[in-house]
């Protein structure tokens, strides 16, 4: 498990650390540095699988992320001879391990040249193996069809950074069993991925039942949907006539209920396009499964997704202190601007401790101005 991550002039940070729980929540405002820890992580991948690492370089731009040239990753107060730096302090055994990489800036490169690298064992953690999603917050809206990757689905077991292979991934490994049996849901016909999936879809849209086809002449899996009421179930609706909600979730369902112990999933906005209900649901089965060994970190605007967390701890279900909270902001000081970290700590009732400003408090600035009288603020 990665324990902390350490950026060094990486966009809006000079110097920051950020520790990592079993499960952490990244949240602030638009543009105050939470994707930018994530994006750490994914350029590391990225180039390990453009095979930069360990002996070339950072890649800026590949099929996980693309963030331009070195300009418009540096640190804005950095000097043109600083480096951009990322270290991870990873759980082993016996000891911990610190990983370190620094990559020399070049104003007109996508692709820095690396000054320090770690020891090889840093490269046997989940962020550089198979057992690692990450989903980011464009995912793969409904279509008539899905595409398909024998290489990136039966071989690697990823299911794209888009979920753009979550219907392909199902229609293979849909009749095997979720790796954490804990993680079954109560009203599932079996401990199947797809029976799975379909009943934790349920916690979005009730009844809802998957049915996947295979079209390997036109490498595309096709996904429609029904719905059961009772004894009664609809007719196969395709995946356009059901709105987003349920595809933008698909994705994270088949990568959290699939994932082994250990494995590392990376997750955007997890709450997009689902409802209030749906959201929490999301974030006590995000917290249930980071308590099986999963580590996950998300970022997310959602106060429901939290308190879906915070439920999943005072439930007993995830210990406090293995859920990381941490809020990003800007603040001045003097002539110049810098970007903030605050970690609020949650208790054993799921109580938190410290709400700065801006922390997922806009519920009750809305409501006070709704009881003040007269309409004043």
């Amino acid at each position: 498990m990665i324990r902390m991550v350490r950026l060094q002039n990486f966009k809006c940070f000079r110097d920051q650390a950020i520790e990592l729980g079993k499960l952490t929540l990244l949240s602030g405002l638009n543009g105050m540095g939470k994707s930018s820890v994530i994006q750490s992580l994914v350029l590391l991948r990225q180039s390990h699988q453009q095979n930069l690492l360990p002996e070339t370089g950072l890649a800026l731009n590949g099929d996980l992320l693309r963030l331009g040239l070195a300009a418009d990753v540096l640190y804005e107060g950095a000097e043109a001879t600083d480096t951009i730096g990322f270290t991870l302090w990873i759980d082993g055994d016996p000891d911990e391990l610190e990983a370190s990489w620094s990559f020399a800036y070049n104003s007109e490169a996508d692709v820095l040249q690396i000054s320090d690298k770690p020891i090889p064992e840093a490269y046997q953690t989940s962020l550089f193996t198979d057992e690692f999603h990450y989903l980011q917050a464009e995912r793969i809206g409904p279509r008539s069809g899905y595409g398909t990757s024998d290489f990136q689905v039966r071989q690697h077991r990823q299911i794209g950074n888009q979920g753009e292979y979550a219907a392909h991934f199902l229609s293979v490994f849909g009749d095997r069993d979720i790796a954490n049996p804990s993680l079954q849901h109560e009203k599932a016909m079996s401990l199947s991925l797809l029976n799975q999936v379909e009943a934790w879809l349920g916690e979005v849209s009730p009844g809802t039942r998957l049915h996947l086809k295979a079209n390997p002449d036109l490498d595309q899996v096709g996904l429609r949907y029904s719905f059961v009421t009772g004894k009664l179930e609809s007719r196969e609706f395709r995946s356009t006539n059901v709105g987003f909600g349920l595809t933008y979730t698909l994705p994270i369902l088949v990568a959290v209920l699939a994932a082994h112990p250990g494995a590392l999933l990376l997750v955007e906005n997890p709450e997009a396009h689902l409802h209030p209900r749906g959201q929490a649901e999301m974030g006590h089965l995000l917290a249930h499964a980071a308590s099986t060994g999963v580590q996950i970190v998300i970022e997310t605007h959602s106060d429901h997704v939290l308190n879906g967390i915070r439920l999943a701890v005072h439930g007993g279900i995830i210990p406090p202190e293995d859920v990381v909270l941490h809020y990003f902001d800007r603040r001045e000081d003097g002539d110049e601007a810098y970007h903030e970290v605050t970690s609020p700590q949650i208790d054993r009732d799921g109580r938190i401790d410290n709400w700065p400003e801006g922390f997922f408090d806009q519920w009750n600035k809305s409501l006070l101005r709704l009881l003040a009288p007269g309409g004043t603020e």
